[in-house]
């Protein structure tokens, strides 16, 4: 049998959370409660996007939706062992996504909230300060984000991937980064979230490289899927 990737987050923990029926049911209320949130943060500026790029501009909320498919997908083995989820083409997929989204996203907010401390142009307080509105708009987001990252190597106790589904993974990040930022290289697109201040190169080039530090966390947390075993899906726990 293979050795597991290295994940700071013991498989003992994972199995505890993703098959205890209260831990579980948490996990899903709390994802659920954030999208929504997330959601509201976008909600004012939505209409300016057509709705099959939702997807690409509501960042967060799509990472904690993909989080939330692969938890979803765990509740038939509540009770069981954790290697008794069975690995298909799907959850290889989702679970691929899921890991490098959150990953990014939890990176990517660091990055966002703080760069006005490395921007002398910028105001210091648009975010940064200990006020009512910094305890949620800083220290409240940059703590539920920085979840983002630990709900990512718990899903990956349950995840699969490939070379195929990490290239594929990584093509679709870098399409978010390029439909958030193409602006800055000239291309009609303006989809960056509503931040308080106007994005620029900085941003766009630290976006990349949270799709590639996203990529690269996938690739070393998820166990790797051999050409054939994708295609399993009701024979029982992941490949030996």
């Amino acid at each position: 049998m293979s050795r597991s990737p290295p994940n700071p987050v013991p498989e003992s923990l994972a199995e505890f959370y993703l098959t205890t029926p209260f831990t579980l049911a948490l996990l899903l209320v709390g994802n659920a409660l954030a999208f929504l949130v997330g959601v509201r943060y976008y909600l004012a500026t939505m209409p300016a996007v057509p709705a099959l790029l939702w997807p690409l501009y509501g960042d967060s909320p799509t990472a904690l939706a993909l989080g939330t498919l692969v938890l979803a997908a765990v509740v038939p083995f509540v009770g069981y062992r954790l290697e008794s989820v069975p690995t298909n083409r799907i959850l290889a997929a989702l679970s691929t996504l899921a890991v490098v989204w959150l990953v990014k996203m939890g990176v990517w907010t660091f990055v966002a909230l703080n760069v006005p401390l490395v921007r002398p142009d910028l105001p210091v307080d648009l975010y940064v300060g200990f006020d009512r509105d910094s305890l949620w708009a800083y220290w409240g987001i940059l703590a539920t984000h920085a979840a983002f990252v630990a709900e990512a190597l718990l899903l990956a106790r349950v995840g699969r991937t490939s070379r195929r589904l990490l290239v594929g993974a990584a093509a679709l990040a870098l399409a978010n980064d390029l439909f958030d930022y193409g602006f800055l290289l000239g291309l009609p697109l303006s989809g960056h979230p509503p931040v308080r201040y106007d994005p620029g190169l900085l941003l766009g080039v630290a976006s990349v490289g949270t799709t590639v530090l996203a990529v690269a966390v996938a690739a070393a947390v998820l166990p790797r899927s051999r050409p054939d075993s994708a295609d399993q899906s009701t024979d029982g726990a992941a490949d030996p």
